[in-house]
């Protein structure tokens, strides 16, 4: 009978999800449905985010209702062929169990993030260490951008932490890092992240990057190249000379809801992903004590109104390694077509509609490509 019915469950969007809200159906019962089409948009306390059908069939049952709010793994909807009986799919419905955390599969229990905080000089940042070292396999670390955090990366990290081990942290002056940028400069955050290598004991990693994070990912390359197998830089700063001050601005000078909402949704394509737990989160996280000053300096080390004052063109090229340049067609913040400037052994994939946030709205196909990266 499970082979005739596919049972659509509430995903796992990051390792630390728990549960979610079912904001909308994007498919009729009745409907066919193609593996990968867009079925369901669910909303978490980080994002909200359209969960793609990963079967094909016919929609029989939708089992959530907008606004519901259900557990990792609770079923939600059922897919089957149209020959198949009602019957069959109601007794399907009605021994289906989800999978609860006590009876998780061991793979699900290697890829769960330990979050720890590692004193880095007079810093403590916030780590988060998934998935497990492969023989031969580097690991990968990941570097946010400017007021992002290392959830940014929630939609990439559990597929990365299925083939390797994963460092996700909290740039200083970020989420539960630190509030101390010192002189906010892109190259003293490499040398904050090169510190936190060597703490944790890696060698050497490939080294993912987005927008501010992506021009650390260089500096560090430059500092350290011994430490850099690779880059993937997604969106990165220091290789164009434009920004949208309009989004800095808004990070720095809004303070409610309704004036920072356009701010934030200047990060995606579409803008229902900016959920408005997003938004308040990052209107508390402004309230922390040093983060705006941190985040101030930061921004007045790199950007001057619509101008990068950083060029890392040079640096760069210089990389003897692979890099690959990842970025969105509709990116309001740094333009794609700043990849052009991009010299050396470097190769670019765009993606059509998607914003500055290619592992937010394109997580699948970003997963899929770092994958390839770090299986060499």
């Amino acid at each position: 009978m499970a082979e005739r019915i596919a049972p659509i469950t509430m995903p796992k969007f990051g390792l630390a999800m728990t549960e979610g809200i079912v904001v909308g159906w994007l498919a009729a019962i009745g409907d066919s449905i193609a593996s990968g089409q867009e079925l369901v948009e669910i909303e978490t306390t980080k994002i909200t985010n359209v969960y793609e059908s990963p079967v094909s069939g016919v929609l029989r049952r939708q089992l959530a209702s907008q606004g519901e709010t259900l557990s990792v793994g609770a079923l939600i909807g059922v897919v089957a062929e149209p020959s198949v009986p009602d019957a069959e799919i109601d007794t399907f419905i009605a021994g289906f169990e989800a999978q609860s955390p006590e009876t998780a599969s061991d793979d699900e229990e290697k890829t769960t993030p330990a979050n720890t905080v590692i004193a880095v000089g007079p810093l403590k940042l916030r780590v988060q260490d998934s998935g497990i070292a492969q023989p031969g396999r580097l690991p990968v670390i990941l570097i946010h951008g400017f007021a992002g955090s290392l959830d940014n990366w929630m939609l990439v990290q559990p597929a990365l932490a299925e083939i390797t081990r994963v460092i996700a942290f909290d740039l200083p002056g970020h989420g539960e890092s630190s509030k101390s940028v010192g002189d906010g400069t892109v190259a003293s955050l490499a040398q904050v992240t090169q510190a936190l290598l060597e703490a944790i004991s890696i060698e050497k990693a490939h080294v993912v990057g987005h927008s501010l994070g992506g021009a650390v990912a260089i500096e560090l390359a430059a500092r350290a190249p011994e430490a850099v197998a690779s880059m993937t830089l997604i969106a990165p700063a220091g290789i164009g000379d434009s920004i949208n001050a309009a989004f800095i601005d808004g990070i720095l000078n809004a303070t409610t809801r309704k004036t920072l909402q356009p701010a934030l949704s200047l990060l995606v394509h579409d803008k229902a992903l900016i959920s408005r737990q997003m938004v308040e989160e990052m209107i508390r996280f402004k309230r922390l004590d040093g983060a705006l000053d941190g985040l101030r300096t930061l921004a007045a080390a790199s950007f001057d109104g619509d101008r990068q004052k950083i060029s890392l063109i040079a640096p760069l090229e210089r990389f003897a390694g692979k890099t690959a340049l990842l970025w969105g067609e509709n990116d309001e913040i740094l333009p794609a077509s700043q990849a052009g400037n991009a010299t050396g052994n470097v190769t670019v994939t765009t993606y059509p509609q998607t914003g500055h946030m290619p592992q937010l709205e394109r997580s699948s196909a970003v997963a899929a490509r770092l994958k390839t990266i770090i299986a060499g």
